[in-house]
Formats: C-alpha cells, structure tokens, sequence
C-alpha cells in the first residue's frame, strides 16, 4: 500500500501553516520565509525502506525509515526529533517526539492528491497541505503497468 504514495508532489495549497510553525516554536523570520516556498515531496520506496525528500528554496530534507522503526530526525526548522512511521488504513501515520512534546503528520491520498495534515500537541489549529501529483492518474497507471515497477519521482 506504501507503494500508492511513490511520486513526486508540488504544494498546491496550504492552510493554517504559520500557525503550526508558531506551536512548535518556530521564529517568526524563520516561518517567514517558509510560507513563501512551494516545496516538491519525492516519495520513494527501495525495499522495505522508505525515502521522504523534501526540496524548497528555503531548505532540503530527507528521511529513510522502515514502518513502525523508530529513527532519528532532524526537521526541516532544526528540531532533533524521535520519529516513527506507521502505515494505519491506508494513511501514513508520522509521529515526532522531543522534550517532551510531539506532533504528528498524516499523509494520505484523495482523488489523485497528496493530502498532508499535521498538528502539535499544543491545541494549535492543525495545518492542512493539499500537493498534487504532476502526471495524471491515467499516465501513472500506464507507467505502472508497462514497467512493472514504479519509476516516478526518481
């Protein structure tokens, strides 16, 4: 099911994002310049490994994780975290951990879209991130299909 995700991602829209950056504690130069990016998401799966990069002109980043393991992480605002990635009905479940506090992202597919929520712990209203695919649904099955494996994004 993992494999639904595989592709590249442009923003489209995002609501309610400085208002995230401002729970965690972002500065306010930092967020900024932050909700001027469009920032491309490039999912790939190698195995039972799986590769979030995220490229901006603001910053580049990058996780490889397996489900359900535990792994270190630095965001892309500087925060060292504790991540763990779940797959739970059909959503991407990522829960990040440090001093004490968490927020949680889930990624999910609808209608051919990415759909990003993510929210912290602090009763914060929760940011919503709408990306689209850049091929068509019609194009990605063909691609699918005719390899045999998944290509885009890579």
């Amino acid at each position: 099911m993992v494999e639904a995700f595989v592709g590249t991602w442009k923003l489209v829209d995002s609501k309610n994002f400085d208002d995230y950056m401002k729970s965690l504690g972002v500065s306010f130069a930092t967020r900024q310049v932050a909700c001027m990016t469009k920032p491309t998401t490039i999912i790939e799966v190698h195995g039972d490994t799986i590769v979030i990069k995220t490229h901006s002109t603001f910053k580049n980043t990058e996780i490889s994780f397996k489900l359900g393991v535990e792994f270190d992480e630095t965001t892309a605002d500087d925060r060292k975290v504790k991540s763990t990635v779940t797959l739970d009905g059909g959503k991407l479940v990522h829960l990040q951990k440090w001093d004490g506090q968490e927020t949680t992202l889930v990624r999910e597919l609808s209608d051919g879209k990415l759909i990003l929520v993510r929210w912290a712990n602090s009763g914060a209203s929760p940011d919503r991130l709408l990306l689209h695919h850049p091929f068509s649904q019609a194009c990605f099955k063909k691609l699918r299909s005719s390899s045999g494996k998944l290509e885009l994004g890579q």
